[in-house]
């Protein structure tokens, strides 16, 4: 009796745990499609087509298949594409400065960036997109004005850091202090939770630095250190990402989309 008492709690959670990282895995199945994609594409034969081109029309694909299939709303197409953007004007800059490269030929290149690595920042918006519709996501005594100042001046950092002094530390603590008291409410398996904001942006931070990774080893991008031979990613990208998924969530949450001021229940 005593140890079906201890066991009991023990298998629910796990339950809930696999339930919840099952859910995770839906919400990541854009990025998981592209970045399958992307190593898929180097075991192909040479081809009269380049394949960051053909890269390109994979992405568009994939991102018509999922839309038609009513896995993204037209509203979540709109997210997607405006991260695509900013993904590309962001890739611009750092690659024309040298913080790393697409080292392969392509139609569909422009200044040193191929037109497909736009879709690596889409795979993001997609990801937060549909975690929102999966979990039933809710923010509760959200600043949407605030923290909208504070990710675009983290977005702004990213670039003027390469002439004024770095100040992600400062804006890392300036989001903390945005985000306190913010909650996202979630379900697993019925059940009603909670966390931190600001963890949230910890914890997909972490798991886009091993997506990054992963994507990095299957040749989508590299940084200086790779291109005689993959190395992994250094661990300060973990803090980058942490940092940079705050733009992805503000254009998401953009519109009150599940925004509360009631407490959250645990």
């Amino acid at each position: 009796m005593l140890t079906t008492s201890l066991t009991a709690p023990l298998c629910a959670a796990l339950r809930h745990l696999l339930d919840f990282a099952w859910t995770q895995t839906r919400a990541c199945a854009f990025a998981i499609c592209l970045l399958t994609g992307v190593a898929a594409s180097t075991l192909l034969p040479r081809l009269p087509v380049a394949r960051y081109d053909l890269l390109v029309v994979y992405g568009v694909l994939l991102t018509a298949l999922f839309w038609r299939r009513g896995s993204e709303t037209g509203r979540d197409v709109v997210v997607i594409a405006a991260c695509h953007v900013i993904g590309l004007a962001f890739e611009l800059v750092k690659v024309s400065l040298g913080s790393w490269s697409y080292p392969e030929p392509a139609v569909l290149k422009f200044a040193g960036v191929p037109l497909y690595g736009g879709f690596l920042y889409a795979a993001v918006g997609s990801y937060v997109c549909r975690a929102w519709h999966l979990f039933d996501l809710e923010l509760v005594r959200y600043r949407p004005r605030a923290t909208a100042v504070v990710a675009a001046a983290v977005y702004a950092n990213f670039f003027t850091h390469h002439w004024l002094p770095d100040v992600r530390l400062p804006l890392a603590a300036l989001l903390l202090v945005v985000t306190a008291g913010t909650w996202v409410r979630f379900t697993v398996r019925g059940v009603r939770r909670r966390m931190p904001l600001a963890l949230s942006f910890v914890l997909i931070g972490f798991f886009l630095w091993v997506a990054e990774n992963l994507a990095t080893y299957v040749g989508a991008w590299r940084y200086p250190y790779q291109l005689h031979g993959w190395e992994p990613v250094g661990v300060d990208k973990f803090g980058a990402w942490s940092l940079l998924i705050s733009i992805t969530f503000v254009l998401a949450a953009t519109g009150g989309r599940g925004t509360g001021s009631a407490p959250a229940r645990s």
